[in-house]
């Protein structure tokens, strides 16, 4: 199987090399693959993979493709409420089928996310929204038949919240038979569906070599069905290559580029620049948990570091306005995002709140940071910035996939990063930053170790509020509060820039992900 994968890549190569074209029937995407941990819906919580698992899989339903405040079928044709205000009913498609060619069931549903919750990798968090827990998740559900399932949950939070949460791809729907058959030591198939698939969207993974290539086949059974046969996702690390590639057609689509890529390949006549709404948002935390540096608990250290960001610089200047100056949790285009900027750079203001709060002059932090733009040039705006109030960031460039691990393990000082959004709505991310309980999973609060027991009711309490005034006014109070104190210093929100071949056409992307809807593009 490797070397099939690699015969291709060779043999694309020469034809490529020959007649300035990629096949007509394959989807060629240049990105960096080092952030890839897993291809399992329980498990993967990384830029590409998850965005692939969009891709691969199907969720009972999804954000609308023209507006993703609302919500549209997908594995599920319709729904209703339950036999109790915590429940939902789901009629599900009879005709979807597996890329197995085994049907979807209601079995199917249990299973995938009885597993996510009892395997309790990194996205679990989400469906613990729920008050789903190891020991509760079984007695959650009740099979009407083999295409209709009762779905209930203990925590109080209304159906529209529910529904959202089962949008996001940890709810993915997975092939239990095929699962089960590949199952080791009760892990339901988590080792197997690292690196295959068990799913019923419009593609399915035939080969994956980490770092290299990805390559999925269209699924013979999805409906409707993907207009190209495969989609071949090359692992290149360079962003100066990945611009290369497309100029030469090399490949049909490049991710990630930095600012002067896409400035040199606005002047290609073959290229074009595709622009997306993203739901990232990008920030600077501390780990106040850090043994080697207590000074990151102190608050006038987060206080001090709002001051010596230079947003405008960094936004306008550095990045050229591929991102903008933006400060809350919660992006620009959900309900409720406050969009209110009122820090800016000021060193004297810094200095004087560092001297006031003890933080020692000459104090060195080590910065991690993903080796890919824009996280590098970042990193040495922050450096030069932070430099002049007399901090030393010490930047510690890693893959992503190393990133990710160190932050889930608490194992860095200060990292630079983004989070994006896992399904449309404010509590996708005010669960992410304003809540840590004990056992209430590794949410972002909880990997920088503040602890925030009246917070997190407040955010519970959002949650749970039905009334659509009083629900956006809780979270503007939680965005307003992590803003002024917190270990995050939010600062930026960008659109998703991506280069894409002038043959390529019904070019989408939702945002919430961060790769196109292959089932809709056409050569």
């Amino acid at each position: 199987m490797r070397k099939s994968l690699l015969a291709l890549l060779a043999t694309m190569t020469l034809a490529t090399t020959a007649q300035a074209a990629t096949p007509t029937d394959t989807l060629v995407v240049a990105v960096p693959l080092d952030g890839i941990i897993s291809f399992d819906p329980a498990e993967s919580f990384e830029t590409v993979s998850n965005s692939s698992l969009r891709n691969i899989y199907q969720t009972l339903l999804e954000p609308n493709h023209q507006d993703a405040q609302q919500l549209s079928p997908l594995a599920a044709l319709k729904w209703q409420a339950g036999k109790t205000p915590h429940s939902l009913i789901f009629d599900l498609n009879p005709q979807a089928r597996f890329a197995s060619g085994n049907p979807l069931t209601a079995q199917d549903v249990v299973f995938s996310l009885t597993r996510a919750v009892k395997l309790n990798k990194a996205p679990s968090f989400i469906l613990g929204e729920f008050g789903w827990t190891p020991e509760n998740i079984d007695q959650q559900f009740t099979v009407i038949n083999d295409h209709q399932l009762e779905l209930r949950w203990p925590a109080q939070i209304g159906n529209d919240l529910a529904l959202r949460l089962l949008t996001a791809p940890v709810a993915s729907i997975v092939d239990s038979k095929l699962a089960l058959q590949h199952a080791s030591n009760d892990d339901f198939g988590n080792g197997w569906l690292k690196v295959h698939s068990a799913g019923s969207g419009a593609y399915a993974i035939k080969q994956f070599i980490p770092l290299q290539a990805l390559l999925l086949d269209a699924n013979a059974n999805a409906s409707p069905k993907p207009h190209l046969k495969r989609v071949l996702l090359k692992g290149v690390a360079d962003p100066g290559s990945r611009r290369l590639l497309i100029q030469q057609g090399d490949v049909d689509v490049a991710y990630q580029l930095g600012p002067d890529q896409i400035a040199a390949l606005k002047t290609d006549a073959g290229v074009r620049i595709d622009a997306f709404p993203s739901s990232l948002v990008y920030y600077l935390g501390f780990n106040t948990k850090s043994a080697q540096q207590p000074a990151l608990a102190n608050p006038a250290l987060w206080q001090a570091a709002r001051w010596l960001v230079d947003y405008d610089s960094v936004a306008n200047q550095l990045l050229k306005g591929q991102y903008r100056i933006h400060q809350s949790f919660l992006p620009d285009g959900f309900d409720g995002a406050l969009n209110s900027t009122p820090f800016h750079y000021d060193v004297d203001k810094a200095k004087a709140i560092l001297q006031k709060g003890g933080i020692k002059p000459g104090s060195h932090i080590a910065l991690t940071v993903v080796n890919q733009p824009p996280y590098i040039d970042v990193a040495q705006a922050l450096q030069a910035s932070f430099a002049k109030a007399d901090v030393n960031l010490d930047i510690q460039p890693v893959a992503e996939s190393e990133l990710w691990s160190k932050m889930r393990g608490r194992d860095f000082e200060s990292i630079f990063v983004y989070w994006g959004a896992d399904y449309i709505d404010p509590n996708t991310n005010a669960s992410a930053f304003a809540y840590n309980v004990p056992n209430g999973g590794k949410t972002l609060a909880w990997r920088v170790g503040w602890e925030i027991p009246d917070l997190s009711a407040e955010t519970r309490t959002a949650a749970g509020e039905s009334d659509v005034a009083k629900r956006r006014a809780q979270y503007a109070d939680l965005q307003t509060r992590v803003q002024q104190d917190s270990p995050y210093v939010v600062m930026l929100q960008g659109a998703t820039q991506v280069a894409v071949r002038n043959n390529i056409s019904h070019v989408r992307q939702g945002i919430g992900v961060s790769l196109l809807n292959f089932e809709e593009v056409q050569k």
